[in-house]
């Protein structure tokens, strides 16, 4: 075997669903060095194996569950796991992050990554442990919500600590935005992972690890560990006492909350859907956090009401409470939770699903949709009942859940009349729950991002006005703070500088919730390893990393055209405080082709240069510029 760095057990398993084999691969440390894992390991096989316009729900496309080198050390933050491929709702290079205890399970097992290959004959799972990787049969799980498949491989596997990732429903039935469940609470939830688990019925990967990460400096690791654990005690913040959402009250005030599928500015509740009322109120139980991180972000709820929610399944993160919330212009707060449960019941991303049903509710106040369409539902923004009934229909693909559950863009097609003008999306990924007319580096964000628009690894520059806010960029040499309506050449410097960082924390794979300087970044890769990385290095392999996503874009027929915001973004909200306020489409323009300068990529086109190839050591990537 080649030399292996810590972190790392050296071993890729490839399992071929299709005539149940499975093999060993085991690269060497530059490899490892060159793409860290996660979003690195996902870009690098599907440019290198993937054939060009494979149907992404087809046996052909492939499947990654990509952990990175920090994955399963124990630190804050470091328990989290890319899930990759050829997303069936873009087309466009698919990868989606999340955290929980499945990740590290995974890693401890001994294996690195898996890659899954073919189309199973029948249901099936993978049972990840001691080194190996074994096919189950699934037909018992079929059909099952993500609770009862985790109570029932638990039971089969005869473990209580085994962890899942994992379909419900809505994977099984190919939403083309349904997400991978990492147990009950942790989504991988963007680009439609878990309809690639559906249509390879593949029903989970389930992991138990016994062991421990080998690490270059465990002492460094147990000292930086200890100095987040005694901050975030002594003082807490906002994310370990209420988690996303906290009070959504300035989020009104300042623009920045999505209301009737980005349509309108006004929403009359925002205290009703916040967790800090919940608190209030004791729907919200308590907090969990994922392994070895005391952060502990994520909100417990339950509700014994008009509706019962079951605090197994967590609670609404921000993203949820808006997209389910106000983006539908519901206030209940029963409503909300339940929706949330059932999206982790289906394997349904929020975001998307409360933006499909946003769109539906506009089309149907425009007389697009009718009753008959939607079953006799009244589907008004504001209806909490008729949100939380849509969730099913979708997760079911039953009625108007069927056409949903092709995602708005290929809905509005579909329905026609002008439905384009609704659907909020990217490439055809719905919006996050960040409004770009507000947040210009998000704009060119949403629009340059290769997996549709994205509000984790595009700039929030709402943190770029202040001295406080541009500290965090200083160790790339921004020093001073930028308005939040520039898209000139300062704002997206930071744009690139921080896309490229979060590519790469998306490499490590890395939460950004944990409060790690850049620079304790650095020192946590070189204890896990033993390299002697810096800032510089792991800034080259974001770039490198996104570069890589950007060619295979290209390669699927993607242009600079599809570097885009919808129309709605051109157009001011209808009132609040972004009623007088627009994306100029000149000045996305011009920051579009700085941007693309800015990467060494044709400040028309997009493409990559070969002369940044070369620079990025990939020039074998240049090949998939010219098929």
């Amino acid at each position: 075997m080649f030399n292996v760095p810590n972190g790392y057990s050296g071993n890729i398993y490839r399992v071929n669903l299709s005539n149940e084999t499975i093999s060993v691969e085991q690269p060497d440390d530059v490899f490892y060095r060159r793409y860290l894992g996660g979003w690195g390991f996902v870009a690098y096989y599907l440019l290198k194996e993937l054939e060009a316009g494979t149907d992404a729900l087809s046996p052909h496309n492939k499947m990654f569950f990509a952990p990175g080198v920090i994955t399963g050390a124990p630190f804050g933050g470091s328990d989290r796991i890319a899930i990759g491929g050829k997303s069936p709702l873009t087309g466009a290079f698919g990868a989606a992050e999340s955290g929980g205890y499945f990740p590290a399970m995974l890693k401890l097992a001994g294996i690195d990554t898996i890659i899954v290959e073919g189309r199973a004959a029948s249901p099936v799972y993978l049972w990840a442990h001691d080194g190996q990787v074994e096919i189950r049969d699934a037909t018992h799980l079929w059909g099952l919500h993500t609770g009862e498949t985790l109570d029932t491989l638990r039971k089969d596997l005869k473990n209580q600590r085994v962890s899942a990732s994992m379909i419900g429903p809505g994977g099984e039935n190919l939403v083309r935005f349904a997400c991978v469940m990492n147990g009950l609470k942790d989504a991988a939830g963007r680009t439609g992972m878990g309809a690639i688990m559906g249509s390879k019925q593949l029903k989970a990967v389930a992991a138990f690890g016994r062991g421990s990460l080998e690490t270059a400096d465990p002492g460094t690791i147990r000292t930086l560990a200890s100095r987040l654990a005694k901050s975030t005690r002594e003082n807490p913040g906002g994310l370990s006492l209420l988690g996303t959402g906290g009070d959504l009250t300035g989020s009104v005030e300042s623009g920045n909350l999505p209301t009737n599928n980005f349509r309108d500015g006004l929403f009359p509740e925002p205290k009703r859907i916040s967790s800090a009322y919940w608190k209030e109120q004791g729907i919200m139980t308590g907090m969990e956090g994922c392994l070895a991180c005391p952060v502990r972000c994520k909100k417990v709820v339950k509700i014994d009401g008009r509706f019962t929610v079951d605090p197994k399944y967590g609670g609404p993160e921000y993203e949820t409470e808006a997209a389910l919330g106000s983006n539908c212009g519901v206030t209940d707060e029963e409503a909300l939770c339940k929706g949330n449960e059932l999206c982790n019941r289906y394997s349904l991303d929020t975001i998307a699903t409360g933006m499909n049903i946003s769109f539906a509710m506009e089309c149907y106040e425009q007389g697009l949709l009718s009753k008959e369409d939607t079953s006799g539902i009244d589907l008004r923004f504001g209806n909490g009942d008729a949100m939380v009934q849509m969730v099913q229909m979708i997760g079911d693909r039953k009625g108007l859940g069927d056409l949903l559950a092709e995602g708005c863009m290929r809905a509005a097609e579909k329905i026609g009349k002008g439905a384009a003008e609704y659907a909020v999306h990217v490439k055809g990924q719905e919006f996050p729950m960040h409004e770009p007319r507000l947040k210009r580096g998000m704009a060119i964000g949403y629009s340059v991002s290769p997996t549709g628009a994205d509000h984790c690894h595009s700039l929030h520059d709402t943190g770029t006005v202040s001295e406080a806010g541009i500290s965090r960029f200083k160790p790339f040499g921004v020093y001073e703070p930028v308005p939040l309506e520039d898209l000139g050449a300062q704002k997206i410097r930071i744009v690139r500088y921080h896309t490229l960082w979060n590519t790469m924390l998306n490499s490590l794979v890395c939460c950004m919730f944990p409060s790690w300087s850049k620079g304790e970044l650095v020192q946590i890769v070189n204890a896990v390893t033993g390299w002697e990385t810096t800032a510089f290095e792991l800034m080259k392999t974001g770039q490198r990393v996104l570069t890589m996503a950007r060619v295979f874009n290209l390669r699927e027929g993607f242009t600079a055209a599809d570097d885009w915001l919808p129309p709605r973004m051109f157009q001011p909200s209808t009132s609040g405080a972004l009623s007088n306020t627009i994306v100029d489409k000149e000045a996305l323009k011009t920051a579009r082709s700085l941007f693309y300068a800015m990467m060494g990529w044709n400040r028309e086109t997009g493409v990559p240069t070969a002369d940044t190839l070369g620079e990025l050591d990939i020039s074998w990537v240049e090949q998939y510029l010219l098929t």
